[in-house]
């Protein structure tokens, strides 16, 4: 069967077609691939170029480095030329001054020699005036210095004892003003107040059938109570009230609030006793670390020991003389502060050792030993700085006060205790206080009599005046007053005055 023709037309154009588009497409290519090769070797000229320009500026760079450093060169070979040349000079100069300081020395040395000569010339002649002042005074020259001194001492006693008498005066006129200035400041504005306490506490009762009930059957109740707290319970006559006795005031308060719960709750058996007071002693010992707290911030001291805050918090539950040693201790430690800061002593120190002063006494119920050198161990042991240590040890004067912040402690503790209202003393111990002044003044040699006055306040001493001087008279004084400081314990202070006087009797007949 024989194609159609246009079939084989089609076929034909077809193949021409792809014939003619076979030789364009490798037309194309040569003429892609001339202009490729010709973009490439313009790119390989312009490299070639800019290869020639970067190594014209490296050989600039490197002309120019080397003459940069031949001129560095230069002018440090300049600057040791001249250095070498100042060193030359300094030389010569020493070498010059070496010269007559020599000389010099050799001057002096004459100079010296000559001196040495006129000096035994002089000590010759002097030996023969002695001589013949011996001669014609008829005394040995020791005789002459004794009755020289002799009569100076004499003359110089009298003068010492005026001056000594106006300085003292002066002195104590003017520290006198400058101390009440500054101690009405400091209790100004410091003023606490004080809670008197006694060693017993009464706890009041709805009414007088409640005391058996607190005694219980055979008195079980009274005695499992007094075996957990600690105390003893007085039961009298006392109308609507039992006593609790402690000489420890943490154990006591601790029996008041257990003794009052059980009260008010009604439940009175040995085993709900036992846990009211297990109760009430660990809020106790919670309260104890609050008021602690309270205290340090109060006073401004922070940073301390957990376990110093606490026992310092017991002295909540502690009095002295009816004055609250907590609050005794966060007013020493304001009046510390307010007087460093008049005087320009460290403030944070002195408020520090105002605070923690009398922290022994909050242990001293337990070990034997003063509750100075106590706090000062205590304190020690939990990381309190020296100096403070030393503040709460020297306080009263047992060990040596080492810097002038425990002397403003001293005096801020004596005007805390001192100051009107502050403390009260039992009669028996102020007649020992008393007795004890007197004793000691009349202990020294010279006094006649002595008496006390101003509730013991004042020792008024007068002396023998053939037995004892004017001078003598002034250091009588202060000796009585050291000691009375070194032998006894006194809130505030003590004025001593001595006494002398001559009386020239005479009758007219």
């Amino acid at each position: 069967m024989t194609m159609p023709w246009w079939i084989l037309a089609v076929i034909i154009a077809l193949t021409a077609g792809a014939i003619i588009g076979y030789f364009v497409r490798q037309l194309q290519l040569e003429r892609e691939n001339r202009a490729r090769k010709s973009e490439a070797d313009r790119i390989v000229e312009q490299a070639k170029a800019q290869a020639r320009e970067i190594e014209l500026r490296a050989r600039d760079d490197a002309l120019r480095i080397r003459d940069e450093a031949e001129n560095e060169a230069s002018r440090r070979r300049a600057e040791l030329a001249r250095e070498e040349e100042r060193l030359h000079r300094r030389r010569e100069e020493l070498d010059r001054r070496l010269d007559q300081l020599e000389k010099r020395d050799q001057t002096l040395s004459k100079r010296q020699s000559a001196l040495d000569r006129k000096a035994n010339e002089l000590e010759k002649r002097r030996t023969e005036i002695l001589s013949e002042l011996e001669r014609v005074s008829s005394m040995t020259q020791e005789e002459a210095r004794q009755q020289l001194l002799n009569e100076v001492e004499r003359e110089a006693r009298a003068d010492m004892v005026r001056i000594i008498r106006q300085i003292e005066e002066e002195a104590q006129l003017e520290g006198e003003r400058r101390a009440r200035e500054l101690i009405a400041d400091a209790i100004q504005r410091v003023a606490s107040d004080h809670v008197s306490e006694i060693t017993v506490s009464v706890v009041p009762l709805p009414s007088d059938d409640m005391k058996g009930r607190i005694i219980g059957r055979n008195g079980r109740n009274i005695r499992a109570f007094e075996q957990a707290a600690g105390v003893d319970v007085i039961v009298d006559d006392t109308p609507e009230a039992v006593t609790i006795s402690c000489f420890d005031s943490v154990r006591r308060e601790v029996a008041r609030r257990a003794m009052e719960k059980l009260v008010l709750d009604g439940r009175i058996h040995p085993a709900h006793i036992e846990k009211i007071v297990e109760q009430v002693r660990r809020e106790v010992e919670q309260l104890i670390v609050e008021e602690g707290e309270k205290a340090a911030f109060d006073a401004g001291v922070p940073g301390l020991h957990p376990e110093i805050i606490k026992k310092l918090g017991r002295l909540k539950f502690r009095t002295s003389y009816g004055q609250n040693q907590l609050a005794h201790a966060v007013e020493s430690a304001k009046l510390a502060g307010v007087i460093a800061a008049e005087l320009g002593a460290d403030v944070e120190l002195s408020k520090a050792g105002g605070l923690l002063h009398d922290i022994g006494k909050a242990m001293d119920h337990d070990v034997e030993g003063t509750h100075a050198a106590l706090g000062a161990e205590f304190c020690r042991r939990y990381g309190v700085p020296p100096k403070v240590v030393n503040i709460i040890a020297s306080h009263h004067h047992e060990v040596k006060q080492e810097c002038v912040e425990a002397v403003i402690v001293e005096a801020a503790d004596a005007i805390s205790g001192a100051r009107p209202g502050a403390r009260r003393e039992s009669l028996e111990e102020y007649i020992k206080r008393v007795r004890a002044l007197e004793e000691i003044a009349n202990s020294f040699e010279g006094v006649s009599e002595s008496y006390a006055l101003q509730a013991g306040r004042e020792i008024r001493v007068i002396v023998k005046p053939e037995d004892i001087d004017d001078l003598n008279a002034t250091r009588l004084a202060r000796d009585v007053a050291k000691q009375i400081e070194e032998g006894m314990q006194y809130p505030g202070q003590i004025k001593v005055t001595v006494i002398r006087e001559t009386r020239a009797v005479d009758y007219a007949k």
